[in-house]
């Protein structure tokens, strides 16, 4: 296995001008690869190797690299209108809003911003002000990521990630994944949300059963409580749905959108019920780059080429045929997920982030999600003889 302390690289150190360190606080760790090119499913690095990207920023570039109607919508728009004070509106975020409530069902208003955690935290705020004091906690699942912003941390399952960060924000409880008598006891009167994913991305790609999912839109109904989905990773048909909750045949009140939504530009947004959307009152949130008009183009170009190839149908179809084949391979024991985000289970003993490296040497990038899973999201538009090539990579790595 080679180590990729990238910035001890000679053309590291060539890029980096002699510095010693790496101009970056190191949060990543060292970076291992340098990406200057993508085109579809390819990447290329600096010293000009291609590898397949079957992780997308983790499930970001749906549409693969650099696609034309998207960086042609960026272009125009840069040399057009990039942003105006909120204020104003511009046509381009009207229209974009007006794209997304249509996609989850319409009934809803639209609160742009510019990352996950953004829009995680403008749903506590939502839920808090829907609660009113002393009826502001929200009930999320151990193993759950929602952030890296406090609040939207301790939110997020995993003590181990809170621990350098103590004192968390109060007002968040956790239960077991699925368990729904857990939830049951944890949703008292001064719980004003439950907050949940529909596949614990991070948690290892673990999907909520629909069962799960309609006995909690059942218990919140009946408590008067917010079901909020958390759809960053998961939402634009990524998992063979438009929203990972639709598997389950529910609408939530409320959900947190990103990632996929801009195929690389950076945008994210909380759409809610009409109803619960109107405790947000002026002055009661906001961003300044909310709705710009630069990152509304993006994601408008992005929503209208993927409706365009039905993406739902084409991650469905592919997401079957990259499952198949990678339950073919011996070493992999199980494989989760919907549609084309999978987590491949590897046999007990093998090490996930031995095999990550390794693949990353062989031109494959994926991700070691667990200690024994590693996760794949590649675009959407992935073709069959490129799923064919990565498993062939998965498979000799794996020997």
């Amino acid at each position: 296995m080679t180590s990729h302390a990238f910035a001890n690289t000679p053309i590291a150190q060539a890029l980096l001008n002699g510095r010693e360190t790496c101009p970056f606080i190191p949060v990543f760790g060292a970076p291992q690869v340098m990406f200057v090119r993508g085109q579809g499913t390819e990447l290329f690095d600096v010293a000009g190797k291609r590898y397949l990207d079957f992780l997308c920023g983790i499930a970001v570039t749906s549409l693969g690299h650099s696609h034309p109607v998207v960086s042609k919508a960026i272009s125009d728009q840069a040399s057009t209108l990039m942003h105006v004070s909120n204020f104003f509106t511009n046509p381009v975020a009207t229209e974009t809003a007006l794209m997304v409530d249509e996609l989850l069902g319409g009934g809803g208003q639209v609160f742009f911003c510019n990352s996950g955690a953004e829009a995680v935290e403008a749903s506590f705020k939502l839920a808090r002000k829907f609660g009113g004091r002393g009826r502001h906690a929200v009930v999320s699942a151990l193993a759950s990521f929602h952030g890296r912003t406090l609040a939207a941390l301790a939110a997020t399952g995993q003590p181990a990630k809170h621990e350098p960060f103590q004192p968390m924000p109060e007002g968040f409880r956790h239960v077991v994944f699925g368990d729904l008598a857990a939830l049951d006891q944890a949703v008292d009167g001064s719980v004003a949300a439950v907050l949940l994913e529909p596949i614990q991305g991070e948690g290892g790609v673990i999907p909520a059963s629909a069962e799960y999912l309609q006995a909690v839109r059942q218990l919140c109904t009946e408590r008067g409580v917010l079901l909020i989905m958390d759809e960053v990773q998961t939402g634009f048909a990524r998992t063979g749905k438009w929203f990972g909750f639709e598997h389950a045949g529910i609408k939530p009140d409320a959900v947190t959108l990103a990632k996929a939504m801009g195929n690389g530009m950076p945008i994210g947004a909380l759409w809610a019920k009409k109803e619960f959307a109107a405790v947000l009152q002026p002055g009661d949130h906001g961003s300044t780059f909310s709705g710009t008009a630069i990152a509304t183009a993006a994601a408008r170009a992005t929503i209208t080429v993927l409706k365009q190839i039905d993406a739902p149908e084409l991650a469905r179809k592919q997401g079957e045929y990259l499952r198949n084949s990678l339950a073919a391979i011996p070493n992999i024991i199980d494989v989760r997920g919907h549609g084309l985000l999978l987590g491949a289970e590897l046999r007990p003993g093998i090490d996930a982030k031995m095999i990550y490296n390794d693949l990353l040497d062989r031109g494959l990038v994926t991700n070691a999600v667990t200690a024994t899973a590693l996760r794949l999201a590649p675009p959407i538009t992935v073709s069959t003889s490129e799923i064919d090539e990565a498993v062939t990579i998965m498979a000799d790595v794996l020997k």
